[in-house]
């Protein structure tokens, strides 16, 4: 069998294949990452759009409209959209294109203020029971296994009808029946991360428990966090909006988008408009929050391959 020889000095072809082995890649953040493959997520990205378009509506038609909240308009009682008045008017003559916006503007902050109180309290107590064990974990574990069998709405309702629909008792009262549910999730996601090395490390370097779980632990469980923040909004606007719609909620003065669909219910048949609109705009603020915590937990999730490869 012939072998054929090679002249040393002659350099061997390079095929495209060597060329591209030879090409040093270049590392990608975790943040750049995870933002690549959140844009590859459409439905994602259309949820986000529509987001940052009701933020933009609740903020600019407040400041802009000729009309506010308490504004009434007496030659147009009950009438539908115009030119005038974009989204019709109320029985008093109040404009809903305002109202609409307004109840918005405070559906979120309410939605945000929640959503921010629950993760942040969520965290802290489901990773502190996780990490001190004995005495102390089973104390909170009761705690939440109770208040999980409690009838959290009917408490909720009866503190904001006492508060007279102020939102920011509202809101108190809606972080206090909400953040239990979570807690329970992240302590027994908790349970692996204080077996974990570095944790021990910590612990014989005499670092002090609180430190541990806010330094430690509860950073490491940051993606389960921005998750339980997305939908946690989304959860927010719907508890809120069912109290307003059945008169536990915000109230007049102030309006929400529960305490507008509730009044709009009344006159369904008689002036839709007012009750359509409102819907609309809940019905595009939780389908876009769902959106992206969709793309989120895909971006997120090391082993989901919804989000494509990076």
């Amino acid at each position: 069998m012939s072998t054929e020889m090679i002249d040393p000095g002659v350099q061997p072809p390079v095929g495209p294949d060597t060329t591209a082995e030879r090409i040093p890649t270049r590392q990608l953040s975790k943040w750049t990452l995870y933002t690549r493959r959140f844009m590859r997520n459409r439905p994602a990205v259309a949820g986000v759009v529509i987001f940052i378009l009701m933020v933009i509506y609740s903020i600019v038609v407040p400041l802009t409209s000729p009309y506010s909240i308490d504004d009434q308009d007496f030659l147009n009682l009950s009438t539908g959209p115009s030119a005038e008045h974009w989204f019709g008017t109320t029985a008093g003559g109040n404009d809903t294109w305002t109202q609409t916006a307004v109840g918005l503007q405070r559906s979120l902050m309410i939605a945000v203020t929640v959503s921010v109180g629950v993760t942040a309290l969520s965290a802290i107590v489901g990773t502190a029971a996780a990490y001190f064990r004995g005495i102390v974990e089973r104390i909170t574990l009761l705690i939440i296994h109770f208040l999980m069998v409690v009838p959290t709405f009917l408490i909720l309702a009866l503190v904001s009808n006492d508060a007279g629909g102020d939102w920011r008792v509202i809101s108190i009262a809606m972080i206090f029946v909400s953040w239990f549910f979570p807690a329970r999730v992240i302590w027994t996601l908790a349970l692996s991360l204080r077996e974990r090395e570095y944790i021990d490390a910590a612990r014989y370097m005499g670092v002090s428990g609180m430190k541990i779980v806010m330094r430690h632990m509860v950073p490491n469980i940051g993606s389960l966090l921005v998750i339980n923040f997305t939908l946690g909004v989304v959860s927010a606007v719907m508890l809120e909006t069912g109290l307003s719609f059945i008169g536990f909620g915000v109230k007049i003065p102030d309006v929400s988008l529960g305490s507008l669909i509730g009044y709009g219910a009344a006159t369904v048949t008689s002036a839709p408009w007012q009750f359509y609109f409102p819907a609309l705009a809940l019905t595009l603020l939780t389908v876009s929050m769902a959106l992206v915590a969709d793309g989120l937990r895909d971006a997120l999730d090391p082993t989901s391959a919804a989000g494509g490869r990076a």
